[in-house]
């Protein structure tokens, strides 16, 4: 039985911000001094591994430092990086840092408008990329005309600088930029699920604003012998501030692949690796639980700490994690403009199924309606962070606002309250109830429709592996509800399948919950960082519908 800790850490809570502080200096340079001390260890999906210190990591990032600086990049200037986790992505963000200029993460699986419209409207001077990236970005590099210097990795470009020959001729020592804590370190744009994606400006401190969620989530990080990996694309939020910042803040190993993910890569790895603390978000682990039942039967696990988040993780991955994988996975709730601000510490205080968990300490949360009014317990709103903590001090996670976009910055707060679009109910003991994206909840037949519930019933299906729901349109009642449903390996489409999926929701949530026509798919549409795009779908119907008409 987990002793309830919550309300005396929560309490005790205060914010200490540096006058200076730079993300280079507190992830990599004050780590530099023991050369056993490893930073990353690097495997790809051909399995070439390799392992670096973080004097190895400061050498190269300072070498890194000078070239660009010598190139004209300077303090604040837009830098984007197109790689996939490897050491270089590592050296590269600690190079900008450092610099004082702007990280631009993109991701590697981005089309050429998806890359286009980013290096426009952020008006990036430079790109570093690897092999993974180079087509895509050559082929729009004309539409940018602000992108002066590409560094190539690994691959070749016209006018592009090889980074191994431009490394060598650099000086491996650098002067670390005195910054502000509110100077901007990373530009980093929404996934999109509801509109054109906006550039999230975030400053050094929100490093800091992350930490006391990262320790909660991985039940007390660090600990001896700790090693962290997760699947997360170093290009989202995600993977860069729920993985590889704070392994790096904290002095510890995690490791870059940069293969394909799969269940049995991804616990290959974890056994090889002896990983203690991940972060898998609900796809992942709705794929490995489906692929391994049993999974301590065939790999030989470590695991401390299971993080989750993107989506609602649902009990029955819940479930499978505390008895297949020996670990309570710790839900956790933020955006790339306020990350970590929510979530679970399963040796802090219990864990309930289902809920996002309570506000992580420093930051005042509460579900509030469209006049920014805090709700009482039961209620259902929007999910809500304040500028200021308990104490009344400023909370540090907060990003500066968007890139170029003012009137969307405003639309965020209310109040002093920072809304989150996301709706949840609140307990009397602070637990935090997902209801849905409040664009994703729809009304069927004049009932209230939460797609999360209705999937996570469908997951505990055998036969599936993934579920999405939106609203159906229809003349008579508004709307019904739609499944679209991935199917596990083994299972094939069948009006008995159907059948006995909707009899299985019929029997777990309310009548008018039930699917009344599921579609089966492939795949579903997922943003890059593992969300699925029910909005997709959801145009898809309506189209159809339209067509009919």
């Amino acid at each position: 039985m987990v002793h309830d800790q919550y309300a005396e850490r929560y309490a005790a809570h205060r914010w200490k911000i540096p006058p200076t502080f730079n993300i280079a200096d507190a992830c990599c340079r004050r780590w530099a001094d023991a050369p056993e001390r490893t930073a990353i260890l690097s495997e790809d999906a051909e399995g070439h591994q390799a392992s670096y210190s973080y004097i190895d990591l400061m050498h190269a990032a300072n070498r890194l430092s000078n070239a660009l600086r010598a190139r004209g990049i300077q303090a604040g200037d837009r830098v984007a990086m197109v790689m996939p986790q490897r050491f270089e992505a590592a050296v590269s963000l600690i190079a900008l840092f450092q610099l004082g200029a702007v990280a631009m993460p993109l991701s590697t699986l981005f089309g050429p408008e998806a890359m286009a419209y980013r290096l426009q409207d952020s008006d990036s001077v430079a790109a570093i990329v690897d092999a993974r990236g180079i087509e895509t970005l050559t082929s729009v590099r004309a539409e940018c005309p602000a992108l002066s210097t590409l560094i190539c990795v690994d691959c070749t470009a016209d006018d592009g600088l090889d980074w191994t020959t431009l490394l060598a001729a650099a000086s491996d020592e650098f002067p670390c930029e005195v910054t502000a804590p509110d100077d901007p370190a990373v530009l980093i744009y929404t996934s999109g699920t509801t509109g054109a994606p906006k550039g999230a400006l975030v400053p050094h401190r929100a490093m800091l604003g992350n930490l006391s969620g990262f320790v909660a989530s991985q039940n007390g990080f660090p600990q001896v012998d700790a090693v962290f990996w997760s699947p997360a694309d170093w290009a989202w939020t995600g993977g860069l501030w729920d993985a590889l910042l704070p392994t790096l803040y904290f002095g510890q190993p995690i490791v870059a692949y940069s293969g394909r993910f799969s269940p049995e890569v991804a616990l290959s790895l974890m056994a090889r690796y002896r990983v203690t603390h991940t972060f898998l978000f609900p796809t992942a682990l709705k794929a490995m639980m489906k692929a391994f039942p049993a999974p301590r039967a065939q790999f030989d696990l470590h695991l401390r700490a299971i993080m989750s988040a993107g989506e609602a993780v649902g009990d029955a991955v819940f479930d499978w994690c505390q008895s297949a994988l020996g670990v309570t996975v710790n839900e956790m709730f933020g955006q790339t403009e306020i990350n970590y601000i929510v979530g679970n510490s399963a040796t802090e205080w219990p864990a309930r199924p289902g809920s996002m968990g309570r506000a992580y300490p420093g930051h005042r949360v509460a579900v509030i309606d469209d006049a920014g009014r805090v709700l009482p317990p039961g209620e259902e709103g929007e999910v809500a962070v304040h500028r200021l903590d308990i104490h009344g001090d400023p909370d540090p996670v907060f990003f500066l606002g968007y890139w170029k976009n003012q009137e969307a910055t405003e639309r965020k707060y209310v109040d002093g309250w920072c809304r989150t679009g996301d709706l949840a109910t609140q307990d009397a003991e602070g637990y935090l109830w997902y209801k849905g994206r409040a664009d994703d909840v729809f009304k069927a037949a004049g009932y209230r429709i939460g797609p999360g519930e209705v999937e996570n019933c469908l997951v505990k299906h055998p036969a599936v592996a993934n579920a999405a729901v939106v609203p159906k349109p229809d003349p008579e009642r508004g709307a019904v509800v739609k499944a679209f449903v991935v199917l596990a390996e083994g299972f094939s489409p069948s009006p008995a399948l159907i059948d006995a999926l909707q009899q299985h929701v019929r029997g777990q949530l309310a009548p008018y919950e039930y699917p009344k026509e599921i579609e089966f798919l492939d795949a579903l549409p997922m943003t890059t960082t593992g969300k699925v795009q029910r909005r997709v779908l959801r145009l898809r119907e309506l189209a159809k519908s339209e067509d009919q008409a």
